[in-house]
């Protein structure tokens, strides 16, 4: 005889484990966790769309003056938002009666579970960090916008968060290309070059990248042009899992390895303080209401792990591209 409460440990046990799925999915990626570190995993409470507030001019007001010179006071319109839509995923944890049967009694079905939602889990942060580098287009337009969305090859064209980089200067990010603008794809000899000239770029005052996500192939090339002039990770970068080294004051990270989802010779020169990951507060990589879900014509019950939000900015023109083309 099945274990008659099957439905609530389901239940309870995705929801009781949901914190640590959450967690997982950030550890599973640089991007994420540097962003959560920054306190840029920020949460909403609802609406059409998510806001993401920022500032594309100066105050046009500031000047010098002298005793009693009249001061500006204009209305300055400086602060506007970019609009994101809201994005969902979820993955079922199917049970089937069959099952509930051959894992008689608490203890089984909870090994069993254990195992589902193990597997639910490390899917889930597999498909969030593969969208992380998604143009948004993926899955008919329902993954979240990512990073070649954010930092495309061309970054004069396309639309991000409502905005048209085409009309819009502050919203371009910075493209280098190795071959086109270098002279020659990226070595071991020229690739601390190529990635000087796109810092300059990147830099305002004591505003600049903290964070450089690379693929195999330029993460090799960087080590080897490393030689013996050692670049030591921070220890606050050290605790986040990732194997990293410097350069200036940014964390190179390898994003590639076993099921890296980065185009081959590309790197990613951020500044997290501009990115974010926004999530809707209800559904953080919990169960979809109602918990008790049973198929109509087959004998199964499914509890739902579900996230919804998008990844969100406030400054692309901090962000830049490194790429052989």
């Amino acid at each position: 005889m099945s274990f008659p409460n099957v439905t609530d440990i389901v239940a309870t046990t995705i929801q009781n484990r949901s914190g640590i799925v959450a967690d997982n999915v950030t550890k599973n990626n640089a991007l994420l966790t540097w962003m959560k570190a920054r306190g840029n995993q920020k949460f909403f409470s609802g609406g059409n769309t998510i806001f993401q507030e920022l500032s594309y001019a100066e105050n046009p007001n500031a000047t010098w003056y002298s005793g009693m010179d009249t001061l500006p006071v204009g209305v300055a319109d400086v602060i506007s938002s970019s609009e994101w839509q809201i994005k969902q995923a979820a993955c079922p944890v199917v049970i089937s009666g069959l099952e509930q049967i051959q894992n008689s009694g608490k203890e089984r079905i909870i090994d069993l579970l254990e195992a589902r939602i193990s597997v639910a889990e490390s899917t889930m942060a597999n498909i969030v960090a593969t969208s992380l580098y998604s143009n948004g287009t993926g899955f008919g337009g329902k993954e979240i916008g990512g990073l070649k969305l954010l930092v495309p090859d061309n970054p004069a064209t396309g639309i991000a968060g409502g905005i048209d980089r085409a009309t819009w200067n502050f919203w371009r990010s910075k493209i280098y290309q190795a071959t086109t603008t270098g002279g020659a794809a990226a070595t071991a000899d020229n690739i601390v070059k190529y990635l000087n000239v796109l810092y300059a770029q990147l830099v305002r005052g004591s505003d600049n990248p903290d964070l450089i996500l690379m693929d195999n192939n330029y993460w090799s090339l960087y080590l080897q042009s490393l030689q013996n002039n050692q670049r030591f990770a921070t220890a606050e970068s050290a605790k986040y899992g990732f194997n990293t080294v410097k350069y200036m004051s940014a964390d190179i990270v390898l994003d590639g390895g076993i099921g890296g989802t980065m185009d081959a010779s590309t790197a990613y020169m951020l500044n997290t303080k501009y990115l974010f990951f926004r999530t809707y507060r209800g559904r953080n990589f919990t169960t979809l209401d109602p918990t008790k879900r049973y198929s109509v014509n087959q004998d199964a019950e499914a509890q739902i792990l579900a996230w919804a939000g998008n990844m969100t900015a406030s400054g692309l023109q901090f962000q830049g591209k490194l790429i052989n083309t």
